[in-house]
């Protein structure tokens, strides 16, 4: 059943499962498409039956509480009322078991900022992402605990390492689009790297989104954070 290349495509925040559309004005590079943070793929082309679904949605939910070595076939058929025997049958492995709750977590749909990405500024926009993104309620942060759980199993599954990696560039290219946008329009420092500045917001939204799972703060006070370090890295100049 496990068919990671079908799963390319649209980008997704592992903590808020985030899709966005294009921004005005802002071209893509080659490989690259939509914004989102420490993604994981598609599910377009996946067709799991309703039974699948409803047993990766139940081991999601055990990642979400206990991580992913409480994944067990026994401990997703007690999750979700199925026997072990219904669960084995659903799916013939664990690596199988993994594949569809990869495709149902890129299926999840979290809140995103409102404005066109990039407005009214670059940097208004930047902090109403994390506002929107970071796990500062329940379901963000279950969504960031199973996107997490996912990318430790890429740094030993070249396959699902692969679609990540895929999909961050594309989410680079974006931010790094939206960062010449700000420099065209006089926003941003236009000495300054694109492809760097998007590389260091990225990293600071990363890091901050993995602290807050055992740091927790309020919205107000990430806001009071992340706004002066994002307007560090938009304006630095070394």
């Amino acid at each position: 059943m496990r068919d990671l290349g079908g799963l390319r495509g649209r980008s997704v925040a592992t903590f808020a499962a985030l899709t966005l559309p294009r921004p005005g004005g802002v071209q893509s590079q080659e490989g690259r498409g939509l914004l989102g943070l420490r993604s994981v793929p598609t599910v377009d082309d996946v067709s799991l039956t309703p039974r699948q679904v409803e047993l990766a949605d139940a081991a999601l939910r055990i990642v979400a509480r206990q991580g992913m070595r409480a994944v067990t076939f026994r401990s997703v058929a007690a999750e979700s009322g199925w026997s072990l025997g219904a669960v084995q049958k659903a799916f013939a492995t664990k690596v199988d078991l993994h594949a569809a709750m990869f495709a149902r977590l890129r299926g999840s749909v979290g809140p995103a900022p409102t404005h066109e990405p990039g407005r009214p500024t670059l940097h208004a926009w930047l902090v109403e992402l994390v506002a929107s993104v970071l796990p500062l309620d329940e379901r963000r942060r279950d969504l960031e605990l199973q996107g997490a759980a996912f990318a430790e199993l890429a740094a030993h599954d070249p396959e699902i390492a692969g679609v990540i990696a895929v999909d961050d560039r594309r989410l680079l290219g974006l931010l790094e689009g939206l960062v010449r946008r700000g420099q065209a329009e006089g926003e941003i420092d236009g000495s300054l790297r694109a492809d760097a500045v998007a590389w260091a917001v990225l990293a600071i939204l990363q890091g901050a989104a993995s602290q807050l799972l055992y740091d927790p703060r309020t919205e107000s006070e990430v806001r009071e954070l992340v706004s002066p370090a994002l307007a560090g890295i938009l304006h630095w100049s070394g």
